[in-house]
C-alpha cells in the first residue's frame, strides 16, 4: 500500500507541474515580435519517462524495504479560454520491491488515469489534479521448502490543489507556493500457495493527507528563438492525517490464530527538494528532465524523469 501511495502522490505532483509551467507565458522567445495572445499554442502532448528509487527503514514488525520504479507517460492538454488549461495523462509503471530481511519480493504493476487543470491570472496560479489508478501484485516468499506466492489487486484515489505566486525579475523568478494533497488506496486480502506454512492477509486500507509549503527559483536564458529555463524548488511537509490500517495476518488452515501488522506511515513532518531544466526550442517544442527527492525520517526517495512537449 505504500508504494501505490507514494506513487500516486509523484504522478500528482507531475500533473500539477505540467499544469502550472508557464514559460511561454513569460516571453516572446519564438514569437518572432508577435503578441503573444496571437502566438499562444492552443493545444499540446507531452511524454515522460522516469525512474525512482526508494528506501523505507524498519517500523514496528515490518523490516523495512527498497523499491525500484520504471515508467512511462502519455498526456494531452488544451487551452478552453484565457488563462485556463485542461489537461489528461496516463502513467503506467512497473515497481520491484525487496524485502530482504523477510525473504520476500514483489512487483507492483500500476495504471493511473489523471486529469489536470490551472488558471492563471496575472501572477496568480490556481491548479489541481486528480488520479485514480489500480494495481496488480504479485509476491512471493522464500520458504524452507520452496516459494510461497500470492496474487492480489489494489487501487488508489488522489487529488491535489496548489496556489502560487509568480515574482519576476527580468529573466528570473521566485515562486512561493502552498499546496494540499488527499490520497486514499485499498489492496485486496489474499491467500499465498505453495511453500511451507503458506499465510492469507486480509484487505488493506489507508489515506494520507498533508499540506505542502516552499518554492521555486528560476532563471532562463534566450538564445536566438531558443531558450533554456533552470529551477530548482525546496518544500516543508506536513503529514497533518495518517490514517495506515492494519492487516490481519494468518496461516492458510481454518481457526488458525492472527497477528495484526499495522501498515507503514510516512514520519509527520519532511522535505521535498527537486530541479529541472527545460530546453525550449520554439514556441511549439520543448525538452525537458527533471529531479524529485523526498526526505523523510526512515524513508527518501529520488526520481528521474525525462520529457518531451509539442504544441500546435
Amino acid at each position: 500500500m505504500a508504494a501505490q501511495i507514494d506513487l500516486s502522490s509523484s504522478f500528482l505532483q507531475r500533473l500539477n507541474r505540467q499544469a502550472t509551467y508557464d514559460f511561454a507565458m513569460r516571453d516572446n522567445s519564438g514569437g518572432g515580435g508577435a503578441s503573444q495572445s496571437i502566438a499562444d499554442p492552443l493545444y499540446r502532448v507531452w511524454g515522460e519517462s522516469y525512474g525512482l528509487t526508494s528506501r523505507t527503514d524498519a517500523q514496528g514488525a515490518f523490516v523495512g524495504d527498497r523499491r525500484k520504479t520504471f515508467g512511462g507517460v502519455g498526456g494531452i492538454g488544451a487551452t478552453i479560454a484565457p488563462g485556463l488549461t485542461v489537461g489528461f495523462s496516463v502513467d503506467q509503471s512497473r515497481t520491484n520491491i525487496d524485502v530482504p530481511l523477510a525473504f520476500q519480493s514483489a512487483t507492483l504493476d500500476m495504471t493511473q488515469l489523471g486529469i489536470n487543470a490551472a488558471y492563471n491570472n496575472g501572477p496568480w496560479t490556481v491548479a489541481i489534479a486528480a488520479v485514480h489508478g489500480f494495481a496488480q501484485v504479485d509476491s512471493s516468499r522464500a520458504t524452507i521448502i520452496g516459494t510461497a506466492a500470492a496474487n492480489y489487486g489494489g487501487k488508489v484515489d488522489g487529488v491535489l490543489g496548489e496556489l502560487n505566486y509568480t515574482y519576476s525579475f527580468g529573466q528570473s523568478r521566485i515562486v512561493p507556493k502552498v499546496a494540499l494533497e488527499y490520497v486514499s488506496a485499498v489492496t485486496d486480502s489474499y491467500q499465498e500457495t505453495g511453500g511451507a506454512f503458506p499465510t492469507t492477509a486480509s484487505e488493506a486500507t489507508g489515506e494520507r493527507a498533508r499540506v505542502l509549503v516552499g518554492a521555486e527559483v528560476g532563471h532562463y536564458w534566450i538564445f536566438d528563438q531558443q531558450a533554456v529555463d533552470v529551477s530548482a524548488y525546496g518544500k516543508f511537509v506536513d503529514n497533518f492525517s495518517q490514517n495506515i490500517g492494519a492487516v490481519q495476518v494468518g496461516l492458510s488452515v481454518p481457526g488458525a490464530p492472527t497477528i495484526n501488522v499495522q501498515g507503514i506511515r510516512e514520519s509527520m513532518y519532511g522535505a521535498d527538494a527537486g530541479a529541472a531544466v527545460s530546453y525550449i526550442l520554439s514556441n511549439t517544442a520543448r525538452l525537458y528532465a527533471n529531479y524529485d527527492g523526498k526526505f523523510r525520517d526512515g524513508f527518501t526517495s529520488h526520481q528521474g524523469t525525462l520529457g518531451v512537449e509539442l504544441k500546435w
